[in-house]
């Protein structure tokens, strides 16, 4: 079936499911621009389709999907030409697995970042086995946690989603089933007969009875109250103040050594979306992060994080301003100011 996307991605039809699979395993499945767009048209297809029960989504390889093509938008940004329409059907994309009418099954074998997480986590199935890593580490690059982290991180319980926001840290199948970002988890050797089975049946409910496997949380609970103390405070100062005034806990050490090493304009436009998202629909958080994303493509930290991860690998990044408590508060409200005749529709 051919939607598009040439070698960068595959459609096909077994039984009563449509199936998504990434195949630019070599890039770990990098989401590109020709992806997004083969995407979105099987699922307008497919949602019509009454042949098609369910959408399943994998991957090649040993990741489901390490983010967005980052090279091709540093190159893209640096020539003066950013790729704001790739981020804006990238989003709308987004918005459009949220409201998907079909079962989305995401199934999640390897790991799971930024425009990964945009594709697989908004959907109604996210089922992850034992290989599978979560992350959304943009503020260690200089970016924001987008493709919907405004919508989806807000609602994990115990401060976890901001604390994932602000460090960027990955975590297990385990912490993803517990904190709800994951709703199944399976073993990795039944991929293929689960995919058989719903392919048969065309309900991921009662299939996924069949191959639940629970999986124990890896992270403690005193981990997870400090956890909840620390990123539950009112501001970004505050959590910072909180995780100083820890004194040599062990935990309070290393998450303020991480969060220190982001950029400080990253950390505060994350504070700010990720509270902000707490109150917003689906629809809204895409709007407000498209906002943002124009304001960061045409910032210093996005293309100065890019240089330092990737272009000189293992370099320092020099952030401006390189301290959180040099981001104003004006600085921070330009990011989420209206774009009028720009705005994202959706």
């Amino acid at each position: 079936m051919d939607f598009g996307g040439g070698d960068e991605i595959r459609f096909e039809r077994l039984g009563r499911a449509g199936v998504v699979t990434l195949t630019r395993p070599q890039a770990l499945n990098a989401v590109t621009h020709r992806m997004i767009k083969a995407l979105g048209k099987a699922l307008r297809s497919w949602e019509r389709d009454e042949g098609v029960d369910v959408l399943v989504v994998k991957a090649e390889g040993r990741a489901f999907s390490a983010g967005g093509d980052i090279l091709h938008i540093y190159e893209a940004g640096r020539a003066g030409n950013p790729p704001v329409e790739f981020f804006a059907d990238e989003y709308r994309l987004n918005a459009y697995i949220a409201r998907f009418k079909k079962p989305y099954v995401a199934l999640i074998d390897g790991i799971v970042m930024g425009g990964g997480v945009g594709i697989s986590f908004h959907g109604s199935h996210r089922v992850m086995t034992e290989n599978a890593q979560f992350a959304m580490p943009e503020v260690g690059i200089g970016f924001f946690p987008d493709v919907g982290a405004s919508h989806l991180l807000p609602d994990l319980g115990g401060s976890f989603g901001m604390y994932l926001a602000l460090t960027g840290n990955r975590i297990r199948y385990g912490d993803a089933l517990w904190s709800g970002l994951a709703t199944h988890t399976i073993k990795a050797e039944d991929q293929t007969s689960f995919l058989d089975r719903l392919a048969l049946t065309g309900d991921p409910e009662s299939v996924l009875r069949g191959f639940f496997v629970p999986a124990k949380r890896e992270t403690d609970r005193p981990i997870l109250e400090a956890i909840s103390r620390h990123f539950a405070q009112p501001s970004l100062p505050d959590l910072i103040d909180s995780l100083d005034r820890a004194g040599n806990d062990e935990f309070a050490t290393g998450t303020l050594a991480t969060i220190r090493r982001r950029s400080p304009t990253s950390l505060r436009v994350a504070w700010r979306q990720i509270s902000a998202g707490q109150t917003l629909s689906m629809d809204d958080c895409m709007r407000m992060e498209f906002r943002i994303l124009n304001r960061m493509l045409a910032g210093h930290d996005f293309y100065e994080g890019i240089r330092a991860a990737i272009i000189d690998k293992g370099s320092k990044p020099q952030w401006r301003p390189a301290a959180i408590d040099a981001v104003s508060e004006a600085d921070v409200e330009a990011y989420f100011a209206p774009l009028g005749d720009r705005e994202l529709e959706l």
